[in-house]
């Protein structure tokens, strides 16, 4: 698993559409994103094209924002963490259409805003 690790290049425009990819299923604008990060729109802007590389608090602080993993953003490949959703599909079963587009625009505007 190390030498795994220690043979990995990470590749920065693939990092940075999955960012970029992240950023619009949550309907944000580069700088409503960059401003919840603490960053600059400009050096968003680059890692999303991968022009730069990211520091480690900046990759875990994009993870946490856009609610992915960081073997998601890293490597493209989700984790082997799997959250109970029974209940809330369970809830969303039962919803009208209206309601499920409701549902959706809520979640999509208070995830960004937690943690």
């Amino acid at each position: 698993m190390e030498e795994e690790i220690k043979d990995t290049i990470l590749d920065n425009e693939s990092i940075g559409n999955r960012i970029r990819q992240g950023r619009e299923a949550l309907e944000l604008t580069r700088d409503q994103l960059a401003e919840l990060l603490g960053i600059s729109s400009y050096y968003l802007g680059q890692l999303e094209r991968g022009e730069r590389q990211m520091s480690l608090p900046v990759l875990v602080k994009i993870s946490e924002k856009l609610h992915v993993s960081l073997d998601y953003l890293v490597l493209g490949k989700d984790s082997h963490e799997s959250h109970d959703t029974t209940e809330i599909e369970a809830l969303l079963k039962k919803c009208s259409k209206k309601e499920l587009e409701l549902v959706i625009k809520l979640i999509k505007t208070v995830l960004p805003y937690t943690n």
